[in-house]
């Protein structure tokens, strides 16, 4: 069982989780996540977003002489919305000392509100401002990161908002709503994403001009030009035994290239190799052999743009905590 204390304050409403362990069948206490309300300063709605702090970090109100904390902004999937659990980066990111913060941004992509949208995107950075508020934050090191529909919105945000962030590391993420709704236009997911941009693609231009407003494939070179490091990763069986196609983050890698001096974009011939079922490059480079040991699995394809660079690896619809926090720790403005 658990029971929740909330109070109010002058900026959020506060509400703390506790575990009842009286139970005899109680799993395992689990560290948990406090969490606040955070007033949208578009429309004023409440807006939900759960933190975890590292051992003695404590609030500005409580301690003026708190040193500055590193801040990882984790973002929600797809389908999820702030109830969503991602242990292996809270507990990553509080071994580094980091302050943890999961914001809610209108939830599972199920309206207009949601996915990408303008209000969604104001969430996030409500949610960063109210965490520089009410801590100490190095400005110079500000880390985002997603995986799924997290990584959609990790992209997206590094694309309209590159001074915001230190770097950013988006995994299995979409990076063109128009092109993954073609692929799902049977299914839930084009559903999701009709209700979310007004109709299918192509209907109107009005309709058309949603699917380009959220999609990050057309705003990454502005993080590109700025040189926002950005890890783009994707698991090779992703598409095959996923939702995800691996092409969604290796055209989002090539708007990086493309914007980044000598770097070189990856060709058709090898995004169908490695689109493939089981797929592999003929002509491998000797970047795309890389032995990564925070990641721990097979590199098929890693190529770089500058400070950035695209994973393919063995693995699925998934994101590697210990290699996403690995990335984003060696970058500090």
């Amino acid at each position: 069982m658990r029971f929740r204390l909330c109070t109010t304050l002058a900026v959020a409403t506060i509400c703390l989780t506790f575990a009842d362990s009286t139970r005899a069948d109680a799993p395992a206490p689990q560290q948990l996540l406090t969490e606040v309300v955070v007033p949208s300063t578009i429309d004023k709605s409440p807006q939900r977003v759960r933190y975890r702090l590292p051992e003695g970090a404590k609030s500005r109100a409580e301690q003026q002489d708190q040193p500055a904390r590193p801040l990882l902004v984790m973002l929600h999937s797809w389908s999820h919305g702030i109830d969503q659990r991602f242990e292996d980066f809270e507990s990553e990111a509080i071994e580094r000392g980091w302050i943890f913060v999961f914001p809610e941004f209108r939830g599972a992509n199920l309206r207009p509100e949601a996915c990408g949208s303008k209000l969604a995107q104001q969430d996030i950075l409500d949610a960063i401002d109210w965490a520089e508020t009410t801590f100490r934050i190095d400005e110079k090191r500000i880390y985002l990161t997603g995986i799924s529909g997290g990584g959609h919105m990790t992209m997206l945000m590094a694309g309209k908002y590159p001074e915001r962030f230190t770097a950013a590391s988006a995994w299995v993420g979409i990076s063109n709503l128009a092109t993954w709704h073609d692929r799902h236009a049977q299914g839930k997911y084009g559903e999701m994403c009709r209700a979310c941009c007004g109709g299918a693609p192509g209907t109107s231009a009005t309709i058309d001009a949603e699917y380009h407003a959220r999609s990050p494939i057309h705003f990454l070179a502005s993080a590109a030009k700025v040189k926002l490091p950005i890890d783009i990763a994707a698991g090779i069986h992703d598409g095959h035994d996923g939702s995800v196609p691996i092409r969604q983050s290796l055209d989002a890698f090539n708007q990086l290239a493309q914007q980044t001096p000598g770097a070189a974009v990856i060709s058709e011939a090898e995004i169908a190799e490695l689109s493939a079922k089981n797929g592999r490059l003929k002509s491998p480079r000797e970047s795309d052999q890389e032995v990564d040991d925070t990641l721990g699995r097979a590199i098929y394809c890693r190529r770089y743009a500058g400070a950035s660079r695209v994973t393919i690896f063995e693995g699925g619809h998934e994101g590697i905590a210990t290699a996403a926090l690995a990335f984003l720790e060696k970058h500090a403005k």
